[in-house]
């Protein structure tokens, strides 16, 4: 699908920042540019942009109910209770637990986890597991990445003398459980600075103020941001203030020392002796680790990620990869099982904003990721379920900017359960409530979505020249990683760019172009890469000038450190599809 381009250029008043900025980093104009856009207002900002440090981490007990919270696991330690670590089944609930249950285990022994399976168990707090924690004689349950709406397991749980710290990101209900402490840095009227943190992120503030409370260095704790900056990765979460302090230290954790666990990952993904950097732990590393939950069980990646022998670790690592290409064999069926349907009910090309679609036979673990793809193919916001413990069970994912939460939310009463955040939401409810909720659903999108939000695009961070794009500016762009939302990796545009004379066709079937460019600022030649665009060659090779938009890369394939490509998004070879807009 064709995007619109989107450029914003700066305000009269960022443009005075820009300013301020060039004094600092004078030989380098785009760069202020790009700091402004993210809300830096002075170099003193800008060099805590580019050093993200520790001792920037916000105190952790400004998040509301963290006193009580660690006040009781004090109190479960001083006592010898039995402590469990509870988790959700994907990547930040797995590395939630494993972080939280391999630091306490370093201070106390009487403590094991537990993690749901997605099938008989289903999403957050089952009361088999309650059952099976009080045959066990726990009496603190710590549960991460979900709980925040188990009123009545909660409830449960509390008659049966076991209590719950709750440390969860999703989106909280008007009630709230019978827990001894909620840590949510989402809940309303929260002084805490970071609101958006993942459910490993709560963990680790947890974990940080209860090093805090006992006077032990945290040290010990900051090791294990490896696990934090897995989370930030795979939730999506904003990149942004503490997240892309943690992120950043946890990605230099991957890369010199990691998790034992993950390094068993890392090795199998072939990214060892290499940087590993947030693109390499969303679309390599995550889903290995989402797979055992969606395939098995989302204990098998605790197992791992907790394992303290090599050997094993290798081989939780290799039965987790085969998870991985077991869900990748789902999920191009079911994903072509899904357009088939929709190509046959006409919905295609409708008008329709939205898709809600539904086989009992699809597989509960691929769900969520068929939705993505379908959001992606379509640019609708799409739910897509299945049948599972008698429910109809689903994973939907929005479009930029729109609130599926709170379009969901709108028919809460024709489902059993929901829960999640602007951008995906799990759902479940009866099967005869499909077509009311597939109706209403429709009914929400195309009252409240805006046209703009049914067409992807491109936003443009700056517009570049050749000249622009110097050694100085590349190594300073470097230093803007970790990239993720609210810190996306900047987008470029270039116009009136044209062939060397030697791009040429690559690929197997000759789909992708191999770009050598020049432009009229300088007479450097610039490579690229432009996957999927065959049909612009015949334009390219004619030696006529093309606009294209692009992000900077590394070309590991060049021996020189300083080497670069541009990695095209999209060419456009006439004025059409532009859109200019002033601030």
């Amino acid at each position: 699908m064709t995007c619109k381009w989107n450029y914003l250029p700066l305000t009269s008043q960022e443009q005075e920042l820009e300013t301020e900025l060039a004094k600092k980093y004078a030989g380098t104009p785009p760069i202020c540019e790009l700091l402004v856009q993210r809300g830096i207002k002075s170099v003193e900002e800008a060099e805590h942009f580019f050093h993200p440090s520790l001792k920037d981490l916000h105190d952790p007990f400004l998040m509301p109910d963290m006193d009580k919270a660690v006040d009781r696991l004090n109190q479960a330690m001083g006592k010898k209770e039995r402590i469990m670590v509870y988790g959700d089944y994907d990547v930040d609930g797995t590395t939630a637990v494993a972080l939280v249950f391999k630091y306490l285990r370093n201070y106390y022994s009487n403590i094991e986890y537990y993690i749901p399976t997605r099938y008989d168990e289903g999403y957050g707090i089952s009361l088999r597991s309650i059952d099976y924690a009080a045959a066990q004689g726990v009496k603190l349950i710590i549960i991460l990445d979900c709980g925040i709406k188990a009123i009545e397991e909660i409830r449960y749980a509390k008659e049966r003398g076991i209590d719950f710290i709750i440390c969860d990101h999703h989106v909280p209900d008007d009630e709230l459980p019978e827990a001894v402490a909620i840590l949510n840095p989402k809940m309303e009227g929260s002084p805490y600075p970071c609101p958006h943190l993942s459910g490993c992120g709560v963990g680790f503030k947890l974990m940080q103020a209860f090093a805090i409370s006992n006077g032990i260095p945290t040290t010990e704790l900051e090791a294990m941001l490896d696990l934090v900056a897995v989370s930030i990765a795979a939730d999506i979460v904003p990149m942004v203030d503490e997240n892309r302090i943690m992120a950043y230290h946890g990605l230099k954790r991957l890369n010199s020392n990691p998790n034992m666990g993950l390094r068993a990952i890392i090795r199998i993904c072939g990214l060892s002796g290499r940087e590993i950097t947030i693109s390499d732990v969303v679309f390599k590393i995550g889903p290995r680790i989402n797979a055992s939950g969606r395939m098995q069980s989302g204990r098998e990646a605790v197992d791992l990620l907790v394992s303290r022998d090599s050997a094993e670790a290798n081989e939780k690592g290799r039965a987790i990869d085969q998870y991985n290409q077991d869900r990748k064999e789902l999920d191009k069926r079911i994903t072509y099982e899904a357009n088939t349907i929709l190509e046959s009910r006409g919905e295609v090309n409708s008008d329709k904003k939205s898709i809600v679609i539904y086989n009992k036979d699809w597989h509960k673990g691929i769900i969520g990721i068929v939705a993505s793809r379908l959001t992606e193919l379509y640019y609708k916001p799409s739910v897509v379920l299945t049948l599972s413990n008698g429910l109809a069970t689903g994973s939907s994912r929005s479009v930029q900017g729109f609130d599926i939460y709170k379009a969901i939310d709108a028919s809460r009463d024709l489902l059993e359960n929901f829960g999640g955040h602007a951008y995906a939401v799990g759902l479940s409810l009866k099967e005869e409530n499909i077509p009311e909720f597939t109706r209403r659903f429709e009914e929400y999108v195309a009252a409240n979505i805006l046209p703009s939000q049914l067409t992807p695009l491109l936003d443009i961070d700056a517009n570049l020249t050749f000249a622009d794009i110097t050694p100085e500016f590349v190594q300073l762009l470097r230093r803007f990683n970790p990239y993720g939302p609210g810190n996306q990796k900047p987008v470029f545009c270039a116009r009136n760019v044209m062939d060397f004379g030697t791009s040429k066709l690559v690929g197997r079937n000759l789909e992708h172009i191999k770009l050598e460019l020049v432009d009229d600022t300088s007479g450097k030649v610039l490579s690229g890469i432009a996957f999927n665009a065959a049909k612009h060659f015949d334009h390219i090779h004619s030696r006529q000038p093309f606009d294209i938009c692009f992000t900077i890369e590394d070309n590991k394939h060049q021996s020189a450190s300083n080497a670069t490509q541009l990695l095209i998004k999209e060419i456009h070879t006439s004025k059409i599809g532009h859109k200019h807009q002033k601030a």
